[in-house]
């Protein structure tokens, strides 16, 4: 099983800051939290001073995804595990975890050039989570939600994140190819209840550290639904319509977020008991909806 308990946050850089603050906290709905450095843009979910943070930067980009521990001997045993299979890694300075608002981590580039954090400790914000439109987040134990990253070389990243790191395979989906390049798949992957706080997804084009897409959890099927047609009104571009999704059951939309990579945000996500789950392949990614629109 793995020390790594959750998905914590995920840092960007963006390059249009007054789109972001349109986007995040007029339509979507996160609460604007505040943190130590004065330019970034701190989206709440909970009680932790950002689930996402945006940071100014000249291009967009994931500058970390930040995976938590339950303390420091997990943080340890991860730290142990990843350089005993070749991969070096940093300790967070004491300025940086200051910044993060965590007690310690370590950073490192997984396979695949995604640039992670593992952390523990982080510091609550126990102001109450006041959202423009009353959402409710699905976290806790759950983490943040789920990220989809891109890799080159699937095998080699699949390995590293379920051997060394310990998730938990949790599907696949299987992707048109051509038949001299062999099974080409989608991999899925948990750290808890959740369905999946990762997936790998092969990808010769868009290369790390770039974002696929990030998925937040909100309580019913209403506040999505309301999310949706803010997002339509507001003019942003809906990556695809609302549907159900057969491997977690999310009842979700996609939107195109000013940094270029999309924010899937749903409802109704299956919990996987672990005791009984076997990880399966899906044939289709949904039982309905989920339209896809990949212009700009």
């Amino acid at each position: 099983m793995t020390d790594i308990s959750s998905l914590g946050y995920v840092r960007v850089r963006a390059t249009d800051f007054d789109a972001w603050r349109e986007f995040a906290n007029d339509t979507i709905g996160f609460a604007e939290g505040s943190g130590p450095e004065a330019d970034a843009l701190y989206l709440r979910l909970d009680e932790r001073i950002g689930r996402i943070v945006v940071l100014p930067g000249e291009e967009d980009k994931v500058e970390a995804v930040g995976w938590e521990v339950r303390d420091h001997l997990a943080l340890q045993r991860v730290q142990a595990a990843v350089e005993a299979a070749g991969i070096a890694t940093k300790p967070l300075t004491l300025e940086e975890a200051d910044t993060r608002k965590v007690e310690a981590g370590i950073t490192f580039e997984a396979p695949g050039g995604t640039p992670l954090e593992i952390f523990h400790g982080p510091a609550l914000d126990h102001s109450p989570v006041a959202t423009k439109f009353d959402n409710r987040f699905v976290t806790g134990q759950l983490g943040l939600g789920h990220v989809v990253v891109p890799v080159d070389d699937l095998d080699e990243a699949y390995r590293f994140y379920a051997e060394t790191l310990g998730f938990l395979p949790r599907g696949a989906f299987r992707l048109p190819a051509p038949p001299e390049h062999g099974p080409v798949r989608l991999r899925f992957m948990g750290v808890n209840a959740r369905h999946h706080s990762l997936a790998l997804l092969p990808s010769p084009d868009l290369k790390a550290p770039a974002l696929v897409h990030i998925m937040v959890e909100l309580e019913d099927l209403d506040q999505v639904g309301r999310a949706l047609d803010r997002v339509v009104d507001a003019g942003f571009h809906v990556s695809s319509t609302l549907g159900r999704h057969t491997n977690d059951k999310m009842v979700s939309f996609y939107v195109r977020t000013p940094g270029g990579w999309d924010l899937e945000v749903g409802c109704d996500g299956m919990l996987v008991d672990e005791t009984s789950y076997t990880a399966e392949e899906i044939t289709a990614d949904s039982y309905w909806g989920h339209k896809w629109d990949f212009g700009s």
